[in-house]
């Protein structure tokens, strides 16, 4: 809604009647939100938006069990709607809901006087509580966004950690624009067979008994078909440690502000992620470009390794990648059971893209997170 637009007034009881998974609506303060598309999308899954629809979600914004951050809030205000008519309920309630709206705008660095807001830094066109204003974003949102990021310069790193609900184009031309998107199921139609067939010959070459690793000069030792499973799961830790590598060193690295090229690369890397984090064409990796890491892993491994004990560990950290995929899919938009580990590790990584953008770097567990002492911080109110 642009802000020269007078709100739309809302009745409490019109409110009220938007309590479904097909129209669900929810006061903060005084201001209404359309929060139906969301509801998939909501780290503490839709049930929970669900019984608060109708309602005032204030206190859940500022208090436990999750305190909301600022980009959290931000992204709320791209389902706004409106504002409660204060004509329609009792002068009390409207008042207590004017004061919580109050403290949120405070609580967001909105402070005003009067009608009036205070005068604001030199960013503000981005780091509004705002949907994205196609005229004044610091990229124009109508055309590729790949060959404007680079020339946002010591404004790119605020830019891109400010996210959006709404699909990125990155090239104008199509087949290129289509190389960058990829459904989810095309990660385990195309390596879960490369996975069981690796397995296979893997698993049948060890059983003929002639795979021996050299120690030294005159030393080998037998290695026996059982210990297949040990260094399938060797590979899968492997790729756990890569994962967090990869996530940490080359997706987060901070490319310099002066550098076209390297914040162009690191946008298309995962900037553009993180810009547009519920952007369901590109939460996976395109299998064809996934292909040129996986290759070069396989080359490594056997070439540092005797060829069947590299492929045996290689296929164990193939298949953590493709479980990696889809894990990182699902906490994006699977709604797990409250309490369960991927009700904890969806709630982790939200707040790694919402407000702990350079810790939390571990998607399908946390165990690399605490060595490194980049866990994301308990909150306490």
């Amino acid at each position: 809604m642009s802000p020269s637009t007078s709100p739309r007034l809302l009745a409490e009881k019109e409110v009220a009647r938007h309590c479904t998974q097909d129209s669900c609506w929810v006061l903060l303060g005084t201001r209404v939100y359309d929060v139906t598309s969301f509801l998939r999308m909501h780290p503490g899954g839709e049930a929970l938006l669900l019984q608060r629809s109708g309602k005032d979600v204030s206190p859940e914004m500022e208090g436990a069990p999750h305190r909301h951050s600022e980009n959290a809030r931000r992204w709320m205000e791209q389902y706004y709607i409106g504002e409660l008519d204060g004509d329609s309920g009792t002068d009390e309630a409207v008042r207590e809901r004017r004061k919580a709206g109050a403290l949120t705008d405070r609580g967001t660095g909105d402070e005003r006087t009067g009608e009036h807001a205070t005068e604001e830094d030199e960013n503000a066109d981005y780091n509004r509580c705002s949907p994205v204003d196609l005229d004044k974003d610091l990229v124009d949102w109508r055309k590729p966004l790949a060959w404007q990021v680079g020339h946002l310069g010591e404004k790119y790193d605020a830019w891109v950690h400010q996210p959006v609900d709404r699909p990125i184009r990155l090239f104008g031309n199509p087949l290129m624009e289509a190389g960058t998107k990829t459904s989810w199921y095309w990660v385990p139609v195309v390596w879960l067979p490369v996975v069981f067939y690796f397995s296979w010959y893997c698993y049948t070459s060890l059983a003929k008994g002639t795979t021996r690793l050299n120690l030294a000069s005159g030393v080998s030792v037998p290695i026996h078909k059982y210990c297949f499973p040990l260094l399938f799961l060797l590979g899968w830790f492997l790729w756990s440690f890569i994962e967090y590598c990869i996530h940490r060193f080359v997706f987060h690295m901070k490319p310099p502000a002066h550098n076209y090229y390297l914040i162009m690369i690191h946008f298309l890397l995962h900037g553009q992620h993180h810009k547009s984090p519920f952007d369901g064409s590109r939460l996976v990796f395109p299998p064809g470009l996934a292909s040129l890491v996986v290759g070069s892993f396989y080359v490594i491994l056997c070439r540092t390794l005797p060829e069947i004990l590299g492929t045996s560990v290689f296929v164990g950290g193939l298949c953590g990648y493709v479980v990696y995929d889809m894990i990182h899919y699902y906490l994006h938009y699977g709604s797990p059971k409250r309490g369960s580990y991927m009700y904890g590790l969806k709630a982790y990584h939200v707040k790694h893209h919402f407000e702990h953008q350079r810790a939390g770097f571990g998607i399908t567990s946390k165990f690399w997170d605490h060595p490194f002492n980049t866990v994301i911080p308990n909150e306490k109110y």
